[in-house]
């Protein structure tokens, strides 16, 4: 999870611009969306695209991720191992390990 310089810079940057003005729940889902695609297209034809630029989009959909738990007022750490335990549950690890099949069909 960032830290907490990084998120007070970051709070900072939005502040100074006056832009959280629109950061709406849905701006943010919005934005998310529209740079994970930024960072998908590195991938489009290039299975080893220029790591700078990856590492550019994936900020940018990280940023857009953590302004939008700040916005609903949720703790990223909180979230992130709530649904850790859920996806655990759904994979155990005897019947996923090593295998990419969907939870309904995972079989003992």
């Amino acid at each position: 999870m960032p830290n907490v310089a990084t998120l007070a810079t970051l709070r900072t940057f939005v502040d100074e611009r006056d832009w959280d003005q629109f950061h709406s729940p849905e701006n943010l889902a919005k934005s998310i969306s529209i740079e994970a695609a930024e960072l998908l297209e590195l991938y489009q034809w290039n299975q080893e695209p220029d790591q700078e630029r990856v590492e550019e989009e994936l900020a940018d959909v990280l940023t857009y991720c953590v302004h939008l738990a700040s916005k609903l007022g949720v703790d990223i750490d909180e979230i992130i191992l709530s649904k850790l335990e859920k996806t655990r549950m759904k994979y155990p690890a005897e019947l996923a390990r090593g295998r990419m099949t969907k939870y309904t069909d995972l079989q003992p």
